[in-house]
């Protein structure tokens, strides 16, 4: 078995789109738009296609991470332009086997060669406490005063990077986007059931939860 990891290109564009679907479909809700936003992200400006990764196992797509900049500002106003992924996808038959941590690694680390200090997601705990994610509150990091939400998670990637100020989350508008459109691109992709599954409702807790 050779496992590789490389910069998407072009002629992975479908592939990768398909892989997406098939990770996010019925996970977070009935259907997903995740493909749909991948495709479009590609063209925004906060896009960082030095860290669009591709993870191959002889050859075949299993697992694929994007990156886009974001940015927390402080309480004086000022700006740290920081690090979101996601999409961050992996086969099903891929998952709960190492693919994905594996991945994300490899993208932390060339993220630091390329001088971020901090990455901020929206994400299930249980998956990145591992990688060195912690939860936001930590970090003084909030999406508006005194607002922590559970999934909001940081990993620094320059110690002391976020130390000694408190900060406000802005994502980029590279992941704002039209359902419809959504629906639209979805035609051209084999058609699955949109089916309730319990992890659903994981989702939606998590979404809903913040700290005190």
């Amino acid at each position: 078995m050779t496992i590789t990891i490389e910069n998407e290109r072009p002629e992975d564009f479908r592939v990768v789109e398909e892989l997406i679907k098939r990770a996010f479909w019925n996970v977070n809700v009935p259907g997903c738009d995740e493909h749909y936003l991948a495709h479009i992200l590609r063209g925004k400006a906060d896009f960082v296609p030095e860290l669009d990764f591709v993870l191959k196992v002889d050859g075949k797509p299993a697992a694929n991470i994007m990156f886009t900049k974001s940015k927390l500002v402080d309480e004086n106003g000022c700006e740290k332009t920081v690090l979101t992924f996601g999409p961050f996808s992996v086969l099903p038959e891929y998952q709960r086997q190492g693919y994905g941590k594996h991945l994300l690694e490899h993208s932390l680390k060339k993220a630091k060669t390329l001088g971020y200090e901090a990455v901020v997601i929206f994400g299930n705990p249980e998956n990145y406490v591992t990688s060195g994610f912690k939860n936001c509150k930590k970090y003084n990091v909030a999406i508006s005063e005194g607002v922590y939400p559970v999934p909001l998670l940081v990993k620094e990637l320059k110690a002391g990077a976020l130390a000694g100020k408190s900060w406000i989350y802005k994502e980029s508008a590279a992941y704002e986007f039209d359902s419809r459109a959504a629906e639209e691109f979805d035609k051209d992709f084999p058609q699955m059931p949109k089916e309730y599954r319990q992890s659903q409702e994981l989702f939606y807790i998590y979404s809903n939860s913040k700290m005190n």
